[in-house]
């Protein structure tokens, strides 16, 4: 029981659990992942590409989600626990390779790799927490059952033709995201209670913040690659610079109050566990899901920065944006405790789909598509600044009702 007590983090006075090495040494291996997700999008841009990226997307999260609560709890500076997560990685690492065949003659390793990693974890957790943290135990316990009850489904798509498959991962990947809504409820068990999800807040924000982190890095490097093969004209200075500011937007509108106001509201709420399950287990799905597109995006804008616009390059490039606003408005409406999603959020993501619209019909070249995608992202971006700030009140006095507002909301803008 001393050996197991001690794999778990021993935090400070304020409940904080820092981030480790190993951590973000674990990370690498989703860096691959990421990578892999973008390039098999590009191969694949139809209807059926992107769902079949999507799912690859959602069993990717899920298991390097999984791992960052129970890192939240483990001790990553233990030996015992380390050893642990490399093998975590090395079944990550195969679960990454696998990606791009996964809908082919490597689904039988995907499947394999996902349901190792879930499993495992969880077995790991029940065995550390077992006279230690009873009710962690059988929260551990409630999640393996839940697996238990998607792996069929995993296993039986993994041997069965491609059409198939998708539908078998579908009913797989529903059941393992049913767990955490409905709380793990399982019979003659009961359900998790919110109580015992002892997790530290800024942990668990400063670790998906990482991974943002990651999923914009795709972006920046698909830039840089595809641009060093592109001739050093002009026009493809132009798209190199759109591509890289619309990054740099991305980013501030993620990182600029959304990563801090999160934190803080993790690190000051009595309830980190429910909080971290709606805004960062659920809501960051959409985040990442919008740059690996947006990569995938800069890398055909970079390529033909004119020409006519095929309906699939016009779908990432107002897609990716559009489902990192979307995210965006959930993760902040999650974190502020206010009533309705970021205004900003909304009029931007009406204006993307007013740019697709008129890119469409106006045949735009892809270069003035990629200009007006980012010049919408920047509009946002200085719409929150200006609210969060103060900058509306400074510039609009006659808008004093929201000072007052914003006094009550401690200054969360807009």
């Amino acid at each position: 029981m001393t050996i197991r007590a001690n794999l778990f983090r021993i935090r400070d006075a304020h409940g904080h659990a820092p981030v480790t090495n190993i951590e973000l040494f674990f990370d690498l291996v989703f860096v691959f992942a990421i990578t892999q997700l973008s390039h098999g999008l590009l191969e694949h841009l139809s209807w059926l590409g992107a769902l079949q990226t999507l799912m690859l997307l959602f069993a990717v999260w899920w298991v390097w989600i999984f791992t960052t609560w129970v890192a939240n709890w483990l001790d990553p500076d233990r030996a015992n626990v380390r050893l642990m997560l490399f093998a975590l990685m090395l079944a990550g690492l195969a679960l990454s390779s696998s990606i791009p065949q996964a809908f082919g003659k490597s689904g039988w390793l995907f499947a394999a790799a996902y349901c190792s990693m879930q499993i495992g974890r969880s077995l790991y957790m029940i065995w550390a927490s077992h006279g230690v943290h009873p009710a962690r135990a059988r929260n551990f316990t409630r999640i393996i059952i839940w697996s238990f009850f998607s792996l069929p489904f995993w296993i039986g798509g993994a041997l069965a033709d491609p059409g198939q498959r998708m539908l078998l991962w579908a009913a797989a990947l529903a059941i393992d995201y049913a767990g955490p809504a409905t709380f793990f409820r399982v019979p003659w068990l009961g359900r998790s209670d919110a109580g015992s999800w002892d997790i530290s807040g800024a942990h668990m924000a400063e670790r998906c913040a990482l991974f943002i982190i990651i999923a914009l890095g795709e972006g920046v490097l698909i830039t840089g690659a595809t641009f060093a093969t592109t001739p050093q004209s002009p026009l493809h200075w132009l798209a190199f610079a759109t591509c890289f500011l619309g990054s740099a937007a991305l980013w501030w509108l993620y990182f600029d109050t959304g990563a801090r106001r999160g934190s803080h509201a993790m690190e000051t709420t009595e309830a980190a566990g429910l909080l971290a399950r709606y805004a960062y287990t659920y809501w960051h799905i959409p985040i990442v899901a919008g740059l690996v597109v947006s990569a995938v995006a800069d890398e055909m804008l970079l390529a033909h920065p004119k020409g006519h616009i095929e309906f699939p390059m016009l779908a990432v490039s107002i897609g990716g944006p559009l489902l990192f606003l979307i995210g965006n408005m959930g993760f902040k409406h999650a974190t502020s405790g206010r009533p309705l999603p970021p205004f900003s959020h909304m009029i931007g993501a009406a204006a993307l789909l007013g740019v697709g619209a008129a890119a469409w019909f106006a045949h735009w070249q892809p270069v003035t598509l990629g200009i007006a995608t980012f010049v919408v992202l920047v509009l946002t971006a200085i719409w929150e600044w200006g609210s969060y700030h103060g900058g509306w009140r400074r510039w609009a006095p006659w808008l004093g009702r929201f000072e007052r507002a914003g006094r009550r909301d401690h200054g969360q803008g807009e």
